[in-house]
């Protein structure tokens, strides 16, 4: 198959970045092995094996040849970005008490939840050796920052979740938080140790962060308006699981007292009944919250595409801004 009759740009991406991505998957093999605990390649080889687009890492290197790096420090903070993404994931499921991921069974569910927290703590080790090997203090202070942000969006989606009063301030910062972050640490670091400008790196910044709000927020509106063999979840997951995603916050902002007493029931006591997912899409349908939020996720990928007008104009550019346009394209 060659690059012109390539679809999708995070395949494209991948056609162009072949054989980097090849350096990040053999160094991702070798540094998730343990002599000591099989269990730990097992575990993290059920989720890294598991055919995801490898997006996060595909950014970094993708940033750092938009300005012609050379070297293979690329490569290493690659391989550490999806260190990251998989040990927020395990802990994820854990915390979500999750059954699903990508269509396949979770690794708590396969094994047990003590698994899923150690091999996760495994990986973050694993990660902060790897940034440390790039011999780079700000490498180093962006990705810790940013695993710091995650930890901080996940906690606050744990207290934010059932909560009525949670608005869209509050879930712009958890989603900032548990995807944003990564998205534009990943970005940030390929064009630090690319050798980028500061106006360079804070565009590359500001892509990822909105790339990433841009992605997160198509994901929740998919939740309620997706194909499941597509998006690997059930229709209404988010509802049953009670989590408070932006078309229920907005519907919640308009709602009358006797619709508020539905939500109440539903996301914050957790006594849901036959038929209460379908009159949470009626309210959501009635006030336009779907549309609404389609509108904000394609705002957040204009802002993705705005931002790479301080980039250098070349393929990769391209491939960046059709990418921002690429995870929003699921919601039409």
């Amino acid at each position: 198959m060659t690059i012109s009759t390539i679809s999708k740009p995070h395949e494209r991406l991948a056609q162009i970045l072949t054989s980097e991505m090849e350096a990040v998957n053999t160094l991702i093999r070798t540094r998730m092995a343990s002599e000591h605990a099989p269990r730990i390649p097992e575990v993290t080889a059920h989720l890294v094996e598991a055919g995801g687009k490898r997006l996060r890492p595909m950014l970094t290197l993708a940033a750092a040849r938009l300005f012609g790096y050379s070297g293979d420090h690329h490569v290493k903070l690659a391989a550490t970005v999806e260190f990251i993404h998989t040990a927020t994931l395990l802990h994820d499921d854990v915390v979500d008490e999750s059954a699903q991921r990508r269509g396949r069974p979770t690794a708590n569910l396969l094994w047990d939840n003590k698994s899923s927290v150690l091999v996760g703590d495994y990986l973050f080790s694993r990660s902060f050796q790897l940034m440390v090997e790039t011999g780079s203090l700000r490498v180093l202070d962006i990705l810790a920052n940013a695993s710091a942000t995650i930890a901080e969006g996940e906690v606050l989606q744990m207290t934010a979740a059932s909560d009525l009063a949670t608005d869209e301030g509050v879930y712009l910062q958890v989603v900032r938080g548990k995807t944003a972050a990564l998205f534009s640490a990943a970005t940030e670091v390929g064009g630090v140790i690319a050798g980028a400008t500061e106006e360079q790196v804070g565009a590359l910044f500001a892509f990822g962060d909105a790339l990433g709000i841009a992605f997160q927020i198509a994901d929740d509106l998919l939740d309620y308006q997706g194909d499941s063999k597509t998006t690997g979840k059930n229709v209404g997951d988010d509802f049953r699981e009670r989590k408070l995603t932006l078309p229920v916050i907005k519907a919640i902002a308009q709602a009358t007292p006797e619709e508020l007493s539905f939500w109440e029931r539903t996301i914050a006591r957790g006594r849901q009944e036959q038929g209460d997912l379908e009159h949470a899409l009626d309210l959501m349908k009635r006030y336009g919250t779907l549309e609404a939020t389609r509108a904000d996720a394609l705002g957040w990928a204009a802002k993705a595409k705005t931002s790479l007008g301080a980039l250098p104009d070349n393929e990769i550019r391209t491939l960046l801004r059709d990418l921002a346009d690429y995870v929003v394209s699921r919601l039409n």
